[in-house]
């Protein structure tokens, strides 16, 4: 029954997602809400010009809709209890929705200004502390915070009163880091389907069925969203979107516990954000020079000659290796 439950949530999700993108899309081209390309990417993005963007909302209405609907089958079947695990459920939405907020607030003044550059770095990075803070006390309060951590090769380690800035750091980087995956058709929602599948074969395996239950509406929302946002795309997620799928892979992680589960699947998501820190510091080092060709690194490849549909198989490629190697790390040598 739990399996049944997970897999109509996919399916609800991957259905209700494809569905509004039948609506939603032409609305957003009625109202010009349309992706400004200006001086990020290389230049040949600039025929994406005017491609609606704020497209994640197609996946936020998905999963919260199959969420929703799935969540009642299993009460009814009382394999779930609106319980303190029901509360980690609905912490987590609300995290990843709060999230979402700020990217839309940062999409909409992109959109009215036409240009790329929608918050300043102090007032998205100032709303980003505070969903983090937020959603770390609550976490506390709720009783389900602990400064253990088990690290691959260290094994179990407390990490005292550091843990708090520590995650503080991973959170908001993660959050950023999956909004800078966000650059290719498909590619962010892509990988983070196998990220959703990672968290639900895992938390099955640990028995949390009701995380479990997102995780699969997620995936399969991002299957309903690539039917719209995979090459040639015809719509983008935007900030609104990234930042959703940024707010629930860190949720899901720091619900089940397991923040080093979180760093291993999510490890595409900090690669992509450490080739844009590693960039920076090389280039003020070297006095200008550059050690990749563009930075988030996916935009490296493309400047290599290298098709998004290559870039969006090699790093799904990559992020199942990842997925493996948590299930291995986590369930297996456990």
């Amino acid at each position: 029954m739990q399996q049944l439950a997970m897999l109509a949530a996919a399916a609800i999700g991957l259905f209700v997602t494809a569905l509004a993108g039948k609506f939603l899309i032409p609305y957003l081209r009625k109202i010009k809400f349309g992706q400004t390309i200006n001086e990020i990417g290389p230049n040949w993005h600039k025929e994406k010009q005017g491609t609606p963007t704020m497209g994640g909302f197609l996946f936020i209405i998905g999963s919260v809709a199959a969420v929703g609907i799935s969540w009642p089958i299993l009460m009814a079947a009382g394999l779930v209890e609106p319980d303190a695990e029901a509360g980690l459920l609905v912490l987590g939405i609300f995290t990843a929705l709060a999230f979402a907020a700020i990217g839309f607030i940062d999409d909409y003044m992109k959109v009215v200004r036409k240009q790329n550059l929608g918050l300043n770095a102090r007032g998205k990075l100032v709303m980003q502390a505070l969903v983090t803070l937020s959603f770390l006390i609550t976490l506390h309060l709720l009783g389900r915070l602990s400064t253990i951590v088990r690290l691959p090769f260290f094994g179990v380690v407390d990490f005292g009163i550091w843990f708090y800035p520590l995650s503080f750091v991973l959170i908001i980087g993660m959050v950023n880091a999956v909004n800078l995956t966000d650059g290719l058709d498909g590619l962010a929602s892509s990988v983070t389907l196998w990220v959703m599948c990672g968290f639900m074969l895992l938390l099955g395996a640990f028995g949390r069925m009701q995380l479990a239950l997102w995780a699969a509406a997620l995936a399969g929302s991002c299957v309903g969203f690539l039917f719209w946002n995979f090459y040639p795309a015809k719509v983008f997620m935007g900030d609104t979107g990234s930042m959703f799928l940024g707010g629930a892979v860190v949720a899901l992680g720091y619900c089940m516990g397991r923040p080093d589960i979180l760093i291993i699947l999510g490890f595409l998501y900090l690669v992509e954000a450490f080739s844009v820190m590693i960039q920076v510091c090389y280039f003020k080092l070297t006095h200008g020079k550059r050690l990749f060709k563009m930075t988030p690194i996916h935009h490296h490849f493309e400047l290599m000659g290298w098709s998004e549909v290559k870039i969006d198989v090699v790093f799904n490629i990559f992020t199942l290796l990842c997925v493996l190697a948590a299930y291995i790390y986590a369930v297996a040598l456990a």
